[in-house]
Protein backbone atom coordinates (compact mmCIF):
# COMPACT_ATOMS: atom_id res chain seq x y z
CA UNK A 1 0.00 0.00 0.00
CA UNK A 2 1.40 3.39 -1.27
CA UNK A 3 2.60 5.85 2.46
CA UNK A 4 0.02 8.57 2.12
CA UNK A 5 -0.06 11.68 4.83
CA UNK A 6 -2.93 11.86 6.80
CA UNK A 7 -4.75 15.33 6.81
CA UNK A 8 -5.00 17.05 10.24
CA UNK A 9 -7.27 19.76 8.53
CA UNK A 10 -8.01 22.77 10.58
CA UNK A 11 -11.39 22.29 12.27
CA UNK A 12 -11.18 21.43 15.62
CA UNK A 13 -13.63 18.87 15.69
CA UNK A 14 -12.20 17.02 12.57
CA UNK A 15 -11.17 13.34 13.72
CA UNK A 16 -13.77 13.56 17.22
CA UNK A 17 -16.29 11.59 18.59
CA UNK A 18 -19.33 14.12 18.77
CA UNK A 19 -22.05 12.54 21.29
CA UNK A 20 -25.58 13.77 21.62
CA UNK A 21 -26.74 15.70 24.19
CA UNK A 22 -30.21 15.00 25.86
CA UNK A 23 -31.34 18.38 25.04
CA UNK A 24 -31.39 15.81 21.07
CA UNK A 25 -33.50 13.61 22.41
CA UNK A 26 -36.66 14.39 20.19
CA UNK A 27 -34.48 14.26 16.61
CA UNK A 28 -32.57 12.10 14.34
CA UNK A 29 -29.73 12.09 16.70
CA UNK A 30 -30.99 11.06 20.00
CA UNK A 31 -28.00 8.99 21.84
CA UNK A 32 -26.00 9.06 18.76
CA UNK A 33 -22.31 8.91 18.39
CA UNK A 34 -21.03 10.62 15.52
CA UNK A 35 -16.98 10.01 14.11
CA UNK A 36 -16.44 13.62 12.42
CA UNK A 37 -14.37 13.64 9.04
CA UNK A 38 -14.00 16.90 8.29
CA UNK A 39 -14.68 20.17 9.47
CA UNK A 40 -13.98 24.11 7.73
CA UNK A 41 -14.83 27.15 6.97
CA UNK A 42 -17.46 25.80 4.54
CA UNK A 43 -18.75 23.40 6.93
CA UNK A 44 -18.80 20.35 8.77
CA UNK A 45 -19.21 16.28 7.98
CA UNK A 46 -19.32 13.17 9.41
CA UNK A 47 -21.03 9.87 9.87
CA UNK A 48 -23.02 8.48 13.02
CA UNK A 49 -21.24 5.03 13.81
CA UNK A 50 -24.09 3.62 16.52
CA UNK A 51 -27.15 3.47 14.81
CA UNK A 52 -27.93 0.51 12.49
CA UNK A 53 -30.27 0.37 9.48
CA UNK A 54 -31.37 -2.47 9.74
CA UNK A 55 -29.95 -4.09 7.12
CA UNK A 56 -26.93 -6.43 6.22
CA UNK A 57 -23.83 -5.92 4.29
CA UNK A 58 -25.48 -9.01 1.56
CA UNK A 59 -28.46 -6.87 1.65
CA UNK A 60 -27.02 -4.04 0.62
CA UNK A 61 -25.04 -5.46 -2.46
CA UNK A 62 -27.97 -7.90 -3.39
CA UNK A 63 -30.04 -4.81 -3.65
CA UNK A 64 -27.82 -2.28 -5.58
CA UNK A 65 -25.54 -2.75 -8.81
CA UNK A 66 -22.20 -3.88 -6.94
CA UNK A 67 -22.05 -7.25 -8.97
CA UNK A 68 -24.70 -6.09 -11.81
CA UNK A 69 -21.58 -7.23 -14.59
CA UNK A 70 -20.62 -10.79 -12.23
CA UNK A 71 -21.74 -13.31 -10.10
CA UNK A 72 -22.36 -12.43 -6.50
CA UNK A 73 -19.63 -14.03 -4.14
CA UNK A 74 -19.89 -16.24 -1.55
CA UNK A 75 -19.48 -14.55 1.83
CA UNK A 76 -18.29 -15.72 5.22
CA UNK A 77 -21.43 -15.19 7.64
CA UNK A 78 -19.38 -13.06 9.42
CA UNK A 79 -19.17 -10.34 6.17
CA UNK A 80 -22.47 -10.99 4.98
CA UNK A 81 -24.25 -10.41 8.20
CA UNK A 82 -22.26 -7.20 8.83
CA UNK A 83 -24.62 -4.56 10.13
CA UNK A 84 -25.09 -1.59 7.78
CA UNK A 85 -25.14 1.62 9.33
CA UNK A 86 -27.39 4.81 9.40
CA UNK A 87 -24.75 7.45 8.81
CA UNK A 88 -26.78 10.31 8.65
CA UNK A 89 -29.99 11.68 6.94
CA UNK A 90 -28.18 13.59 3.99
CA UNK A 91 -27.79 11.53 0.68
CA UNK A 92 -29.05 8.42 2.71
CA UNK A 93 -29.30 6.31 -0.58
CA UNK A 94 -25.10 6.78 -0.88
CA UNK A 95 -22.92 4.04 0.62
CA UNK A 96 -19.69 5.34 2.59
CA UNK A 97 -16.90 2.76 4.19
CA UNK A 98 -14.98 4.23 7.24
CA UNK A 99 -12.00 1.52 7.31
CA UNK A 100 -8.33 0.67 8.55
CA UNK A 101 -5.35 1.73 7.20
CA UNK A 102 -4.47 -1.79 5.23
CA UNK A 103 -6.52 -0.84 2.32
CA UNK A 104 -6.24 2.10 0.01
CA UNK A 105 -7.81 2.96 -3.25
CA UNK A 106 -8.04 5.57 -5.65
CA UNK A 107 -10.27 7.32 -3.60
CA UNK A 108 -9.56 6.57 -0.07
CA UNK A 109 -9.01 9.89 1.82
CA UNK A 110 -7.17 9.35 5.26
CA UNK A 111 -8.89 10.77 8.31
CA UNK A 112 -6.31 9.61 10.73
CA UNK A 113 -3.68 7.72 11.18
CA UNK A 114 -5.87 4.74 11.69
CA UNK A 115 -8.75 5.65 9.99
CA UNK A 116 -9.77 5.90 6.13
CA UNK A 117 -13.01 7.14 4.40
CA UNK A 118 -13.87 5.60 0.58
CA UNK A 119 -17.02 5.75 -1.19
CA UNK A 120 -16.70 4.00 -4.19
CA UNK A 121 -18.44 0.29 -4.97
CA UNK A 122 -14.53 -0.90 -5.83
CA UNK A 123 -14.28 -0.86 -2.15
CA UNK A 124 -18.09 -2.72 -1.79
CA UNK A 125 -16.32 -5.60 -3.65
CA UNK A 126 -13.23 -6.19 -2.42
CA UNK A 127 -15.19 -6.67 0.97
CA UNK A 128 -17.37 -9.35 -0.74
CA UNK A 129 -14.23 -11.20 -2.30
CA UNK A 130 -12.20 -10.95 0.90
CA UNK A 131 -10.15 -8.16 -0.31
CA UNK A 132 -11.37 -5.31 1.63
CA UNK A 133 -9.77 -3.51 4.85
CA UNK A 134 -9.70 -5.51 7.94
CA UNK A 135 -11.77 -3.16 9.91
CA UNK A 136 -14.57 -1.12 8.53
CA UNK A 137 -17.79 0.51 9.02
CA UNK A 138 -20.15 0.58 6.48
CA UNK A 139 -22.74 2.78 6.33
CA UNK A 140 -25.60 4.72 4.18
CA UNK A 141 -26.02 8.57 4.61
CA UNK A 142 -24.34 11.30 6.16
CA UNK A 143 -24.79 14.03 8.74
CA UNK A 144 -23.94 17.35 7.18
CA UNK A 145 -23.40 21.01 8.54
CA UNK A 146 -23.19 24.14 6.98
CA UNK A 147 -20.56 27.14 7.55
CA UNK A 148 -21.08 28.09 11.37
CA UNK A 149 -23.97 25.49 11.81
CA UNK A 150 -21.66 23.02 14.34
CA UNK A 151 -20.00 25.78 16.16
CA UNK A 152 -23.70 26.89 16.69
CA UNK A 153 -25.08 24.05 17.93
CA UNK A 154 -22.11 23.41 20.36
CA UNK A 155 -22.35 26.70 21.71
CA UNK A 156 -26.22 25.64 22.34
CA UNK A 157 -24.41 22.21 24.18
CA UNK A 158 -26.50 20.01 21.70
CA UNK A 159 -22.77 17.94 21.49
CA UNK A 160 -19.78 16.41 23.69
CA UNK A 161 -16.63 16.38 21.50
CA UNK A 162 -14.94 13.57 23.39
CA UNK A 163 -11.12 12.25 21.49
CA UNK A 164 -12.03 9.47 18.95
CA UNK A 165 -11.11 5.53 19.54
CA UNK A 166 -11.17 3.88 15.91
CA UNK A 167 -12.39 0.57 18.32
CA UNK A 168 -15.19 2.01 18.31
CA UNK A 169 -15.67 3.30 15.24
CA UNK A 170 -15.44 -0.08 14.01
CA UNK A 171 -17.47 -1.77 16.68
CA UNK A 172 -20.67 -3.67 15.43
CA UNK A 173 -22.47 -4.04 18.85
CA UNK A 174 -24.42 -0.59 18.45
CA UNK A 175 -27.07 -0.99 20.78
CA UNK A 176 -24.63 -0.65 23.88
CA UNK A 177 -21.91 1.59 21.68
CA UNK A 178 -23.61 5.17 23.75
CA UNK A 179 -23.34 4.19 26.87
CA UNK A 180 -19.87 2.34 26.79
CA UNK A 181 -18.51 5.77 25.23
CA UNK A 182 -19.96 7.84 28.45
CA UNK A 183 -18.48 5.12 31.03
CA UNK A 184 -15.10 5.24 29.53
CA UNK A 185 -15.21 8.85 29.91
CA UNK A 186 -16.28 8.43 33.23
CA UNK A 187 -19.44 9.60 32.90
CA UNK A 188 -22.51 7.85 34.23
CA UNK A 189 -25.32 7.52 31.32
CA UNK A 190 -27.94 8.17 33.93
CA UNK A 191 -26.94 11.48 35.45
CA UNK A 192 -25.64 12.65 31.80
CA UNK A 193 -27.94 15.83 31.96
CA UNK A 194 -28.17 18.76 29.32
CA UNK A 195 -25.76 21.27 31.47
CA UNK A 196 -22.95 18.80 31.12
CA UNK A 197 -19.57 20.06 30.31
CA UNK A 198 -17.13 19.69 27.09
CA UNK A 199 -14.85 17.12 27.49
Amino acid sequence: MTKRKYSTGCGQFEGKFLVAMPSLSTSFFAQTIIYVCAHNEEGAMGFVVNKPRGMTFWDLVEQTDVFDDSAMPHMPNSVAHAPIGHGGPVDEHRGFVLHSADYCGDATIPISESVFLTSTTQVLRMIANGQGPEQCAISLGYSGWGPGQLETEMMENSWLTLEADPRLVFDQDHDTKYERLLRAAGIQPAHFVADCGHA
